[in-house]
């Protein structure tokens, strides 16, 4: 005699920003079980922010193995480092500051003269001598794939020399997820969990998980200048040439950087909702539209990175 049992399938099927959180959620633990002295970048940027969620996530209820670093170039927005701080001290982080204005006064870099002048490039000999001093072997940063075509070539585990320095075509296949995290005293691995997530993405994983961030990401009144097809903010940073004149304007910022290269919009959209509508009829990234050190040459962020840059 035989039975016959009726079985019932029910199929599981994660959202796009679930699969996406879990994807990041497995980097973040894969580093954990294979490196000794991660440590997280966080600016207060949103996609720091955001990383630092789902960090956050993936060893609750444990606090985060590792500690976060902030590259301060002196000229950061004022909104941003309170709310650095505030996220710290709620959270209970081991914070590390590595200042540009110690390299300046140390002679390590040469600060740059002139209107247009920024410390965005000076980051790089901060970062490098931080991640030295603390003896870093992994270090987990935003840059997302969507952002510039540079970055469009990072692997999640991207490799980088005793130097620092970053070879694209130096780097490790990751076939079926499994990432390669073996280096040599002195060298190190940068990690990007948001490699796979879009500006889009991020907005969308901010508005559903109801993630604060910094206002000036949002719809507000600020004195702006018009300088080569940006709106920069007029902070005590920036240096003002012939011609130009602040005016008051609503704008946000879609990135945050140094206050001398980071530029806004114009922009109503004063709740994460009214963002993602913004941004799902943009057809210009956030780097190619606010950040005028990207526009140094055709390759200027690949320069960069080759050096060190993030």
């Amino acid at each position: 005699m035989f039975y016959f049992f009726r079985v019932s399938v029910t199929s599981y099927e994660l959202s796009h920003l679930a699969a996406l959180e879990a994807e990041a959620v497995h980097v973040f633990r894969e580093v954990a079980a294979t490196f000794e002295h991660p440590v997280l970048l966080f600016s207060g940027g949103k996609d720091s922010v955001v990383m630092l969620h789902v960090a956050a996530k993936a060893f609750w209820p444990a606090p985060l193995p590792f500690p976060v670093l902030h590259v301060d170039t002196g000229h950061n927005f004022d909104e941003v480092l309170r709310f650095r701080d505030e996220t710290v001290a709620s959270l209970g982080l081991r914070l590390h500051v590595a200042s540009v204005q110690d390299d300046l006064d140390a002679g390590r870099v040469v600060e740059e003269t002139g209107p247009r002048a920024s410390r965005n490039r000076l980051q790089t000999a901060t970062l490098l001598r931080a991640i030295r001093e603390g003896g870093f072997d992994a270090v987990f940063g935003g840059a997302r794939r969507d952002e510039e075509k540079a970055r469009a070539k990072e692997r999640v585990f991207s490799f980088r020399d005793e130097h620092g320095q970053w070879d694209p075509r130096a780097q490790r296949p990751e076939l079926w997820n499994l990432y390669n995290g073996r280096h040599r005293r002195g060298e190190h691995i940068r990690v990007f969990p948001l490699s796979n997530w879009t500006e889009l993405d991020i907005w969308q994983y901010i508005r559903d998980e109801r993630i604060a961030l910094p206002p000036l990401y949002y719809a507000h009144r600020r004195e702006v200048v018009q300088r080569d097809g940006m709106l920069l903010a007029a902070t005590r940073f920036l240096s003002l040439v012939d011609g130009e004149t602040p005016y008051e304007a609503t704008v946000r910022f879609r990135t945050v950087g140094d206050a001398t290269c980071t530029g806004c919009v114009e922009s109503s959209a004063a709740t994460p909702s009214e963002v993602v509508a913004e941004v799902a009829a943009t057809r210009v990234t956030e780097r190619g539209a606010t950040r005028a050190d990207d526009r140094i040459s055709e390759a200027g962020m690949e320069d960069r990175k080759r050096e060190g840059y993030f």
